[in-house]
């Protein structure tokens, strides 16, 4: 499993992709997921994966072999949106050759990508591509995309991450969001690739490699739960039956009730409705 993040924001882009594989519980690898195209002064370009290792080592082999003359290469195209599309185009050939194959053997064609990058004289962009090789844009009402264990690391951007985020924040968010992950999934593991790309910038100019030793990200797993449960701490107990309290959880003047299950009674009882506590039992019910 993986888990990968990518972030497209007006100062540029965050990419953050950690490295464990794992076949079983007794076959944990380390493998890197973040692959850089890169033509100082001309163009950036950032792919990460997640899925089937084998198709995704395919895929990036696919691409790599084009020679860069070629015009239906990567290093030919004139926008990331051509780009995107012929990255679409090596996940089907990589599906044409392989996908029946692995069919027999019972494994499925499981494959997910972020692509991104800047080529010279268009704005930074950033893509998800998928399985059967189409892919979705980021856009300002959607600044980032997730692959692999994207649950645990979601909550965290959704609040944070905006598009006028800066990218030192947004790698932040990015790291305390795979912070989160690691601390719930053993099949996400250190060590991290992390990228911020500049805008214009045309050429890889922030980069780190994190393992268990680096600092900062240790400061950001040992303030970032300190600093929750304090936040937990200072949020008030719920209060459950107060008239002089709007907040409490069941509201002065009502009545909840569960969904009560009698003995010997297999329908369900108790589904009347919200009652006043001014209503008396001969009150009628609207049905």
């Amino acid at each position: 499993m993986t888990y990968c993040v990518a972030a497209r924001l007006r100062d540029g882009l965050v990419f953050l992709a950690d490295s464990r594989t794992n076949a079983g519980v007794d076959q944990i690898s380390v493998f890197r997921k973040l692959s850089v195209f890169e033509r100082p002064g001309e163009r950036v370009m950032v792919l990460m994966t997640s899925g089937n290792l084998a198709v995704s080592q395919a895929i990036v082999n696919q691409l790599s072999t084009v020679d860069s003359d070629d015009p239906a290469s990567i290093w030919c195209t004139r926008n990331m949106f051509e780009a995107a599309r012929l990255v679409g185009d090596a996940v089907r050939q990589v599906h044409r050759r392989d996908a029946e194959a692995l069919h027999e053997q019972g494994v499925e064609f499981n494959v997910n990508l972020i692509f991104g990058g800047q080529i010279k004289g268009e704005r930074c962009r950033l893509f998800q591509l998928y399985s059967a090789g189409n892919f979705i844009e980021a856009h300002d009402e959607c600044p980032y995309f997730q692959i692999g264990e994207a649950k645990y690391g979601k909550p965290i951007m959704d609040r944070v991450l905006l598009p006028e985020t800066t990218l030192d924040e947004a790698a932040k968010c990015a790291l305390i969001s795979m912070d989160s992950t690691l601390r719930s999934n053993i099949s996400v593991g250190l060590p991290l690739d992390l990228l911020v790309y500049d805008n214009n910038a045309l050429r890889v100019s922030r980069f780190a490699n994190i393992d268990e030793h680096n600092e900062y990200f240790r400061m950001i797993r040992g303030s970032w739960g300190e600093r929750l449960r304090q936040v937990f701490a200072e949020i008030e107990d719920p209060v459950w039956t107060d008239p002089c309290n709007p907040d409490s959880l069941v509201p002065p003047g009502r009545v909840h009730q569960p969904v009560r299950i009698l003995p010997g009674n297999p329908e369900p009882c108790g589904l009347a409705p919200l009652q006043s506590l001014a209503e008396g039992p001969d009150t009628p019910q609207q049905e």
